[in-house]
């Protein structure tokens, strides 16, 4: 288990120059946007406009604040992602455009190099107490301040903060309220 600290986020442009995103964690270590095999990292779309490109790459993406946006697809096919809604996944090789509902959006992205890895986001409420076991590798995104137990340890968690948990590992809601979190499992390929 790893804790990962908004604040120690590295903050980088977006490939396409039109944005900003803050890096969660990404391997193999010190990789860029052209050589990972996974990223994870949460995007500031202050504007409607083009995503980047990602050739051989699977992306999803879940809105964590703001009113959402709509994504003009290939072949005229739209999409709505909402605050509080289902995680959307895509080819990173589309070419795709977003319209802000409402104003700027932050979103938290997981992408993975096809042939390497793959992967799976999911949005979940966890009540006060309730548990979460990883299955695999993965991250845990709180979309909330909470207080979880892990590994035998209290711990406060800031919004935006996120925690990795290898396979087997779990983590309880200690709060006395239910915690929003946006759980992201990678599987490396067979």
């Amino acid at each position: 288990m790893r804790i990962a600290r908004r604040a120690d986020y590295r903050r980088m442009a977006w490939k396409n120059g039109q944005g900003l995103s803050e890096e969660i964690a990404a391997f193999p270590a010190g990789s860029d946007v052209d050589s990972f095999d996974w990223r994870l990292s949460i995007a500031h779309v202050g504007a409607s406009g083009p995503f980047s490109v990602f050739a051989g790459v699977d992306r999803t993406i879940a809105v964590l604040d703001g009113a959402g946006m709509t994504l003009d697809l290939p072949g005229g096919e739209r999409a709505e992602l909402v605050a509080g809604g289902a995680p959307f996944s895509f080819s990173g090789d589309w070419e795709i455009s977003s319209s802000n509902l409402g104003g700027p959006t932050v979103d938290l992205n997981i992408m993975t190099r096809r042939g390497r890895c793959t992967h799976e986001m999911r949005r979940l409420t966890l009540a006060p107490d309730e548990s979460v076991l990883a299955s695999h590798f993965a991250w845990v995104v709180f979309n909330a301040p909470a207080t979880i137990e892990a590994d035998g340890r209290e711990l406060s968690i800031d919004r935006f903060d996120a925690l990795s948990l290898d396979a087997g590992k779990s983590f309880v809601n200690r709060a006395e309220t239910p915690a929003e979190i946006l759980l992201v499992t990678v599987v490396p390929a067979a």
